[in-house]
């Protein structure tokens, strides 16, 4: 028997209608959680790509083969502190957005723009204060409020406005034992925060989001100040924050604002594996790939300022509709509190 946990996840479309949700299903392999995402070919991910690189994919697709679970694809990022291929698999290229950390000096003094050195020094002389915290219900209630203070974030319509504290619980509290929560106070008021998961080696950013109405005391560069501290006093050399550009977009405000604090494009490997006939017809097809990766950047870009204008002026609507449909959301539940069971078929 295997436990299988249903959940939503929040996508907001490329075109012009309001956002969809998703459904997806989350199982443990080898311990770790992985997605299944539906689709043409369903494809099995990581929730964890880059702290969680299986070590042994071998003993992963065993698992995967022995549970029968219903999936056409496998997918998997090489770690990476070993950006160099090393498994006999069909790869793609993809990327992240890596800083390397010797000490906090040299990347303040040495790899970040002179203007984020000012924002930092600005976050600290308007008072903004950043504190490594254990998660609790402080850290709940600072979530919630930040993730309803507006519908629309860059463009696009929020996936966790209108939540509440339970189901901010429910997807935040995780991979506890291997997080560290960055958090940015003004007066005691809780301001932005970022979720630091390490690995071996290796740390990522989550979360990663601030009030806009606190957006003169710069805490971004704040939190990822504290977050390179914290990784150079633990002797981790890389900090991963997502991807530096996404399918064809090519370069946007975001990969700027990573750019000024350090972090350079790191190529490396994903390997698609496919465990059924399905998944062997729709990896020579393409299908594995998504609209981001398959439409030209230009053509992106235009719809990606139609989206963000069409958004903009539905701001009140949304505003409004969001927070009615707010209770009727639903988060994904930790693993063995509210799951659906599915049972393998017989052999």
């Amino acid at each position: 028997m295997l436990v299988v946990i249903e959940g939503l996840v929040g996508k907001g479309l490329l075109l012009l209608a309001p956002a969809k949700k998703q459904t997806n299903k989350t199982v443990l392999i080898g311990g770790k959680r992985c997605e299944i995402h539906d689709g043409i070919v369903r494809v099995l991910v990581l929730h964890d790509e880059v702290t969680d690189s299986p070590p042994d994919p071998e003993s992963t697709l065993q698992e995967i083969r022995q549970k029968k679970l219903p999936v056409d694809i496998f997918t998997f990022l090489q770690k990476p502190s070993e950006p160099l291929p090393k498994f006999p698999y069909h790869l793609e290229k993809d990327n992240l957005a890596v800083l390397e950390i010797s000490t906090w000096t040299n990347w303040f003094r040495r790899q970040v723009h002179p203007n984020t050195r000012t924002n930092i020094r600005k976050a600290a002389k308007k008072g903004l204060v950043v504190r490594i915290e254990p998660f609790g219900d402080h850290i709940t209630a600072g979530l919630v409020e930040v993730f309803n203070e507006a519908p629309i974030r860059r463009g696009r319509r929020y996936p966790y406005y209108g939540w509440d504290a339970e189901m901010v619980n429910r997807t935040w509290a995780i991979q506890l034992d291997q997080s560290s929560w960055v958090v940015a106070y003004y007066r005691e008021s809780f301001v932005g925060f970022i979720k630091l998961i390490v690995g071996e080696g290796t740390a990522r950013t989550s979360g990663t989001v601030a009030k806009e109405a606190h957006r003169d005391k710069c805490p971004m560069n704040a939190l990822l100040s504290e977050c390179v501290r914290l990784c150079a006093s633990m002797g981790i050399r890389l900090l991963v924050y997502g991807k530096f550009t996404y399918g064809r977009k090519g370069e946007t405000s975001l990969t700027e604002f990573k750019k000024h604090n350090g972090f350079k494009k790191l190529e490396v490997p994903r390997y698609y594996i496919p465990l059924t006939m399905r998944g062997r017809i729709g990896l020579r097809l393409g299908l594995h790939h998504s609209l981001i990766d398959v439409i030209p950047g230009p053509v992106q870009r235009t719809l990606l300022k139609l989206r963000s204008r069409w958004y903009e002026a539905q701001k009140p609507v949304l505003a409004t509709l969001d927070k009615q449909a707010g209770q009727e959301k639903v988060a994904s539940p930790l693993p063995g509190e509210g799951v659906t069971l599915w049972n393998a078929p017989p052999k």
